[in-house]
């Protein structure tokens, strides 16, 4: 699983962007956001941290890699 902390994500419109950016690599990939803890989580194989960190950044959000 990666995690990842996005600061500027405060709404549900943000939650669903971000949704739509990471399925967008590989739509088999689970998404599951926290939106009050500001977490987005990704869980599937492979889910490459780097490529998912570039998908949030490009669709606008700061992501802050969390560790396990």
């Amino acid at each position: 699983m990666t995690r990842f902390l996005v600061d500027d994500m405060h709404c549900d419109h943000c939650a669903g962007a971000i949704r739509r950016a990471v399925q967008a690599l590989d739509p088999a990939l689970q998404v599951t956001v926290d939106l009050p803890a500001h977490r987005v989580e990704v869980d599937g194989e492979p889910a490459d941290p780097a490529a998912i960190a570039r998908a949030i950044r490009e669709a606008g959000y700061t992501p802050q890699p969390l560790a396990d």
